[in-house]
């Protein structure tokens, strides 16, 4: 599946229940349904500072059996958010 493809704007909280090498999503549910990760396609991290101090998270981009995703996880409040999708 192409990056061109259309995708969505998300913004959804999503539990990851596990993971790969305590790090890369292994697995993550979205609205009741779990996604098997097939492929980390990429990771970035992104370390920025606000008004409250630093801000630190890494972003996913993941493909399981139907789409391709885009995961965010909040790395000092440990969530996570599904962000954008391609497909599905």
């Amino acid at each position: 599946m192409a990056l061109n493809a259309r995708s969505h704007s998300i913004r959804e909280p999503i539990a990851v229940p596990a993971k790969q090498n305590g790090f890369f999503p292994k697995a993550f549910v979205w609205r009741g349904r779990r996604h098997d990760v097939r492929v980390v396609e990429s990771c970035q991290t992104e370390v920025r500072r606000d008004w409250q101090g630093k801000v630190q998270r890494h972003r996913f981009r993941v493909r399981t059996a139907n789409a391709l995703f885009e995961l965010i996880q909040d790395v000092a409040r440990d969530t996570w958010q599904l962000e954008r999708v391609w497909g599905d």
